[in-house]
């Protein structure tokens, strides 16, 4: 069958957006690129460079200067990608609580949406592409030619969190993850610039009893229910 060409899945915070749209991605032959990481590599060097995440022209400055990019992945260390600032291979290191605890203060920042965006967009509209973020099928590609919400409730995203650093053999508190994603997505949900929402066209998935291979089954479906022109 003919694959949609550009795919935008959202969703809030390990709602399972990364692994379905990867696995995705290798099967259908896409690219496969999560925009987030540009929020977290922009947290993570400000936070690297003593820049408080509450100066939020300083921030803003640094989005618009800094050069991220996303690459295959050039080490076999369970990574799906290598994230690069400005030459800096920071793609573990922007997984780090304290990313975590700022990103969402950072992301919210209009100059700093502003300056990405414009990046996600052109690397987008290439299509073959499947993006995942918050606001993809709302703000970067309404164009989009499948858009796909993925919801799950937090007590399971929490979850998810938690096993996924405990895997990688990191130190884990469940309470503490829980904490900062119910924080996450209030200010996520209610921010002035991009919040985040469902696309009124987009599919929603909640994915809380699902198995990884049921939701890629469902989104298979939906794009055989609404093959590309």
């Amino acid at each position: 069958m003919s694959y949609p060409n550009i795919v935008a899945i959202d969703g809030p915070a390990a709602s399972g957006k990364t692994t379905i749209a990867n696995q995705l991605a290798k099967k259908w032959g896409h690219f496969f690129f999560d925009t987030g990481v540009m929020y977290r590599a922009v947290t993570w060097l400000a936070l690297h460079n003593h820049i408080s995440t509450k100066d939020e022209e300083a921030v803003s400055r640094l989005a618009h200067e800094v050069k991220i990019d996303v690459l295959p992945p050039s080490q076999e260390d369970g990574r799906e990608y290598d994230v690069l600032a400005n030459g800096i291979d920071v793609t573990w290191l922007i997984r780090e609580q304290r990313v975590d605890k700022k990103v969402s203060r950072v992301s919210a920042y209009p100059e700093v949406r502003k300056a990405l965006t414009v990046q996600q967009r052109r690397i987008g509209l290439r299509g073959n592409v499947i993006m995942v973020g918050r606001d993809i099928g709302t703000v970067v590609l309404p164009e989009a030619d499948l858009k796909i919400y993925l919801d799950a409730s937090v007590e399971e995203r929490a979850r998810r969190r938690y096993k996924q650093r405990i895997d990688r053999g990191e130190e884990a508190n469940f309470e503490k993850i829980h904490k900062i994603l119910k924080k996450r997505d209030r200010i996520d949900s209610t921010r002035e610039v991009a919040p985040l929402c469902a696309a009124d066209d987009a599919v929603i998935i909640n994915t809380d009893n699902l198995e990884v291979s049921e939701v890629l089954s469902e989104i298979e479906r939906i794009a055989r229910a609404n093959p590309e022109d």
